[in-house]
């Protein structure tokens, strides 16, 4: 057997968080995950403004102010960004799984797809619901 020794100083070393940059890929890949989550603030703020809405005018009143805060307003907008994102994220994976869009410029390309159309989708409905 071949014998390798290596002293302290000449061992490789992995790279580290600070060295080692992420493809657009892994970090939308990521995205999707972390997005899968985020939309819990929203959805919760949604389920208390309608359950909110068929107990009492007070507590419609209430869950209605807090959705229309600035912060009810910024979370729902997160949320619909997440949502959006995630919707691409999952029909760029689903094309994925058909065996296609492998190659890396593809895979670049269809990352910048996914983070563009979903900023874009959610500037649209906020036009539109303005």
């Amino acid at each position: 057997m071949a014998e390798i020794r290596f002293q302290r100083g000449e061992r490789p070393l992995s790279p580290h968080l600070q060295v080692y940059r992420l493809p657009l890929t892994a970090i939308t890949s990521i995205l999707t995950r972390i997005t899968g989550q985020g939309m819990l603030p929203g959805l919760l703020l949604i389920v208390w403004w309608l359950v909110a809405a068929v107990t009492s005018p007070d507590a419609f009143a209430t869950a209605d102010w807090a959705l229309r805060s600035w912060l009810g307003s910024l979370v729902m907008i997160g949320t619909m960004w997440a949502l959006f994102y995630h919707l691409l994220a999952g029909l760029r994976h689903l094309y994925y799984d058909s065996g296609r869009g492998m190659e890396i410029d593809t895979g670049r390309n269809l990352s910048i797809a996914v983070l563009v159309g979903s900023a874009i989708l959610t500037v649209l409905t906020l036009v539109v619901m303005a």
